[in-house]
């Protein structure tokens, strides 16, 4: 389970990135976060991984403060952010080894790294290549099968769609339902509202750091979700947090 309880985030400068924020992921649930750059959609990801702390509120996982035991807390998440960051030297197989080594997975084999790595959609022929051929919509999923290999209970998605081709954005749906089915709680930040209303269990609007909006499946399916969208957020655009 993801909870943020009155979660709060104000930076050095004054600037409020989050305010008073609720959540609650349970599991076998797809959350998608919704709203513009700059809405605080990726703070509340740094707050759950505690690469950032809060100035008021908490967040758990798994009933776990993140913000008081971070290590244990992360032992239960898995997480694949929009630019993934790994190492252009190894290959797909050695990136997937190192990171699910450090993730705690220490008996996978290089046949059990191959399968996930299919499964992201990843041909054969990439497997043993480095990195820093990839193209940005390959190191992606190199980086969904890191957060396959861990298995952990809960899921932090950070625009995971991004550099995707429709084909593969289509097979992540498929992942995704996959990982609900096996009872994963899963916060998916985005901008995406087509794959929102495919995939969410629950929607929540966000502007300027602040939840306007938070609907269920059978809310936002019979509402235009689209138009639900605009009316809330409006035409502001302000700078990305």
């Amino acid at each position: 389970m993801l909870q943020t309880k009155q979660l709060t985030k104000r930076y050095e400068d004054g600037q409020l990135a989050l305010d008073s924020l609720n959540l609650e992921i349970k599991s076998g649930e797809i959350y998608f976060l919704l709203g513009a750059n700059g809405a605080g959609k990726t703070t509340t990801i740094n707050l759950f991984l505690d690469f950032i702390k809060p100035t008021l509120g908490s967040v758990l996982i798994n009933g776990i403060d993140a913000t008081k035991e971070p290590l244990e807390a992360k032992k239960h998440v898995s997480f694949l952010s929009e630019n993934v960051m790994l190492y252009g030297n190894f290959s797909a197989r050695q990136n997937l080894d190192f990171f699910a080594k450090l993730g705690g997975k220490t008996n996978l084999t290089k046949a059990d790294y191959y399968d996930l790595l299919r499964k992201v959609g990843l041909q054969d022929v990439a497997f043993e290549k480095k990195l820093k051929t990839f193209s940005k919509g390959m190191r992606q999923k190199v980086g969904l099968a890191i957060a396959l290999a861990k298995d952990a209970d809960n899921m932090l998605l950070d625009e995971p769609t991004s550099g995707l081709d429709p084909q593969a954005a289509a097979e992540l749906v498929t992942l995704l339902k996959e990982q609900r089915k096996a009872g994963k709680a899963i916060l998916m930040c985005t901008h995406d509202i087509f794959r929102a209303k495919e995939l969410a269990d629950k929607v929540g609007i966000m502007k300027q750091g602040c939840m306007v909006k938070q609907l269920t499946r059978k809310e936002f399916l019979e509402e235009d979700l689209e138009r639900l969208y605009m009316e809330y957020i409006g035409q502001t655009q302000i700078e990305s947090r």
